[in-house]
C-alpha cells in the first residue's frame, strides 16, 4: 500500500488560522475587561444575592404587667421555617421527611413553592417549636433555613383579653394595649448578614450589621387579682340571667384609676382560630348604653352636697317623663 505523502500547510493558511485564533483571544480579552469597567457593580450583586443574605433579628416584645408585676403578656421564642427556591433542592426521601416533620404532605410544601422560582425567600411554617426546629435544622437541605422569632402569650388567657388584645404572626399589636403602645412593646430589628457555601447551606456566624433593640415593658393599673375575681362575677351573672353580652369596671375613686375590666363574651387571645371580630370588641370602652337608674345616685350625691336638700326632701318629680 502506498504510503500518503505529507503536504505542509501552505503559509497563507497558516497565517490566517494565526489570524483567526488571535482575533477570538481578543474578542474575548475585551469581553472581561468590558465585564469588568462595565458590568462589575451588576456582577458583584448577582455574586452577592447568591451567596449572601441580609435577615432581620427580630426584637423582643416587652413583656405586659399588671399593678404587682404579674406578666399578663410574654413573648416565647419559635422559629420559623423558609426556603430559598433558588436553592431548595431536596431529593424526594429529604421532602418526606420534611413534610412529616412539620406535619404537612409533600403536596402542600409543593404549592407553597409554586411560581417562586424567582424568588430568594419563602416561608414554609412560621412559629414552630424548639423541638422541631431542630428537627428541621438535622435534616440539612440545601436551601433550607431557619430564623428566629417570637410568639405571643397570655398567661390569664380570656380573663384578660379585652384589656391586652393580642398580636398577629408577625407579632404586631392588632388590638387593645398591644395595638395602643405598639411602638414602645415592639422595640427595633437589627440585621445581620449570613453567607452560603456552595450547596446553598447558611454557615453558622455571620456579620452583625446592626443590634436589634428589645422593646419596653408596660406595666398597667390592673389588679389581675380583681380582674379574675370581676371576670368570674361577670360570667355567672351574664349566665344566670341569659344576657347577650355584659360588662364590668372597677374603678379606684381616689385615683380615677382602673383596676379590672371585663366583658362577656370574650375570647381566648391564645387560640383565635374559630372567632370572629366582633369577639374581640371591648364592649366597656367602645359600645353606648343609656346610663339609666346607675346616673340616680350621682344626681342624689350633688344635691345633697349643694346643702339644699336634705334625706328628708320630698321633690316632686311629676308628670315625670
Amino acid at each position: 500500500m502506498a504510503r500518503a505523502s505529507y503536504q505542509p500547510m501552505s503559509s497563507w493558511r497558516l497565517n490566517l488560522v494565526k489570524v483567526a485564533f488571535i482575533t477570538v483571544v481578543i474578542i474575548l480579552i475585551a469581553y472581561l475587561v468590558d465585564m469588568q469597567l462595565n458590568e462589575a457593580d451588576f456582577l458583584q450583586k448577582q455574586a452577592k444575592s447568591r451567596h449572601q443574605r441580609n435577615i432581620d433579628i427580630v426584637a423582643h416584645r416587652g413583656m405586659i404587667l399588671d399593678r404587682h408585676g404579674e406578666p399578663l403578656a410574654i413573648s416565647s421564642p419559635v422559629h420559623s421555617v423558609w426556603v430559598n427556591p433558588q436553592h431548595f433542592e431536596p431529593s424526594r426521601e429529604q421532602l418526606k421527611k420534611l413534610g412529616q416533620v412539620l406535619n404537612i404532605t409533600a403536596g402542600q410544601l409543593q404549592g407553597k413553592l409554586k411560581n417562586t422560582a424567582t424568588k430568594h425567600f419563602v416561608y414554609i411554617q412560621r412559629g414552630v417549636s424548639p423541638d422541631i426546629a431542630a428537627a428541621v435544622k438535622a435534616l440539612k437541605i440545601p436551601g433550607l433555613a431557619l430564623q428566629r422569632e417570637y410568639k405571643r402569650y397570655y398567661p390569664a388567657g380570656e380573663v384578660t383579653a379585652h384589656i391586652l388584645g393580642f398580636t398577629n404572626i408577625d407579632d404586631k399589636g392588632q388590638e387593645g394595649v398591644e395595638l395602643s403602645h405598639n411602638a414602645q412593646l415592639e422595640g427595633t430589628n437589627g440585621k445581620k448578614r449570613m453567607y452560603r457555601n456552595g450547596i446553598g447551606q447558611f454557615v453558622e456566624g455571620g456579620t452583625l450589621l446592626k443590634r436589634e433593640k428589645d422593646g419596653e415593658n408596660i406595666q398597667l393599673s390592673i389588679d389581675l387579682r380583681l380582674q379574675y375575681l370581676t371576670y368570674q362575677a361577670l360570667k355567672q351573672a351574664v349566665s344566670h340571667h341569659k344576657a347577650a353580652s355584659g360588662s364590668a369596671v372597677i374603678v379606684d375613686v381616689n385615683t380615677g384609676e382602673v383596676l379590672a375590666m371585663a366583658n362577656q363574651p370574650t375570647f381566648n387571645p391564645n387560640n383565635r382560630r374559630a372567632l370572629h371580630a366582633a369577639d374581640y370588641r371591648n364592649r366597656a370602652v367602645t359600645d353606648l348604653f343609656e346610663p339609666g337608674s346607675t346616673i340616680k345616685p350621682f344626681i342624689i350625691a350633688s344635691a345633697l352636697k349643694s346643702k339644699k336638700f336634705t334625706t328628708a326632701s320630698i321633690i316632686d318629680t311629676s308628670p315625670g317623663i
